[in-house]
């Protein structure tokens, strides 16, 4: 979801926020009317008694709103409140009103039976307070509070199943996608284990088997013309052997500290195969994740390899760019070129390059492409999401 989406749309907390604020503001005002209508219809000595049931009402509502916004323990004190909210109306039934914010209050400090057992219990004082007031000859005083909290409770009860399965079902949503992330990450590195092996075996392994059928007939027609041949020909075998197995080590091997800033680690890297090339910044720098910089710095590797191997002579410009939660490379050279439809499948002499390219960016959730045209150079480029990173 995008900023803006964000900012248009208000958080679930921010939204119960509101919702608690109009409710308390609904009850004190509520009460307010309600003492003012009492004591305009009673005497003096009546009202010290009720207004100060009414005072401890108030205060014992505010504790609970304090210690549910805070997650504490307030059963105890719910029904402290319906208990003295009970006897307020029953004394005073001018005060009855107050029930629909005490029934949300109610709910939100309490879930499950207890919740019934407190809203029950303060809708039939209420019910039993107007009952009174209509000097016992209006039924509908008596059970239109008793109706009203049964609807109210069976919509609220099914306000929080519907909340409940919400939250239910964004939690095995989330937990399928861990899996699925952690499946690919598993499928990618099987993948690069079975990359790395196969050019161990199509490089290291095949070059030592065959200098050692070398060395074993020198060994045998030794000191013949043939021995020597064999000799050179094993050392020669063996020496390209060892460049192979420092070139594969190099690969694995993470070429720069993750200390040095992001540009400066795709120089290093290009420089080792491009002494002159051009490193260039766009954007505001942003943080990457590892996986994410390793990747870039591993493409730098392979494609200026490539230049070097196959491009002639060439100048190389890198460009690095910083976009709202991504992060692009492009790698252009002004050499050779190729046509792209005929490049050469993976071989022992190589062509793993590009394809080692896209697999590695792809797994990490990016786009990989290639443009050429022979005689008029080659632009590598990829994009890829910033991803998570620890900030702590």
């Amino acid at each position: 979801m995008s900023a803006t989406h964000q900012a248009q749309a208000p958080a679930p907390a921010s939204l119960a926020g509101r919702i608690d604020a109009v409710v308390h503001i609904g009850f004190a005002l509520l009460m307010v009317a309600s003492a003012v209508r009492y004591t305009m219809r009673h005497r003096p000595a009546e009202n010290l008694w009720v207004l100060a049931l009414g005072v401890a009402v108030c205060a014992i509502y505010a504790v609970i709103a304090v210690l549910a916004r805070r997650r504490r323990p307030r059963t105890l004190w719910v029904f402290a409140l319906v208990g003295l909210w009970s006897a307020l109306v029953l004394l005073a039934p001018s005060f009855a009103w107050g029930s629909f914010a005490l029934f949300f209050l109610c709910r939100t400090a309490l879930s499950g039976p207890v919740a019934h057992v407190a809203t029950g219990a303060m809708a039939v004082a209420t019910s039993i307070g107007l009952f009174r007031l209509s000097g016992g000859t209006d039924v509908a005083m008596l059970l239109g509070p008793l109706a009203l909290g049964a609807m109210l409770a069976l919509i609220f009860d099914s306000i929080e199943h519907g909340a409940r399965e919400q939250r239910r079902l964004h939690a095995e949503v989330s937990a399928a996608q861990a899996q699925l992330a952690a499946s690919e990450r598993r499928a990618g590195t099987v993948a690069e284990r079975e990359r790395v092996s196969r050019e161990i075996h199509d490089t290291v392994t095949q070059g030592l088997a065959s200098s050692v059928l070398l060395l074993e007939a020198a060994s045998r027609s030794w000191p013949g013309p043939q021995a020597k041949e064999d000799v050179a020909r094993a050392g020669s075998m063996l020496r390209q052997n060892l460049a192979d197995t420092r070139s594969l080590v190099h690969d694995l091997a993470t070429p720069v500290p993750d200390g040095v800033p992001l540009a400066e680690a795709l120089r290093q890297a290009a420089s080792i195969y491009v002494p002159e090339v051009h490193v260039q910044e766009t954007g505001d720098e942003q943080p990457v994740a590892a996986d994410v910089r390793h990747a870039l710095v591993r493409m730098v590797q392979s494609a200026c390899a490539n230049i070097k191997l196959h491009a002639g002579p060439a100048q190389a410009t890198i460009t690095l760019g910083f976009l709202p939660g991504a992060v692009t490379l492009d790698i252009y050279d002004d050499g050779a070129g190729f046509e792209l439809g005929r490049t050469a499948p993976p071989s022992e002499s190589g062509g793993y390059g590009l394809r080692a390219m896209r697999a590695r960016v792809e797994q990490l959730g990016g786009v990989f492409s290639v443009e050429s045209t022979p005689g008029e150079g080659t632009i590598v480029a990829a994009q890829l999401p910033t991803g998570e990173f620890e900030n702590d």
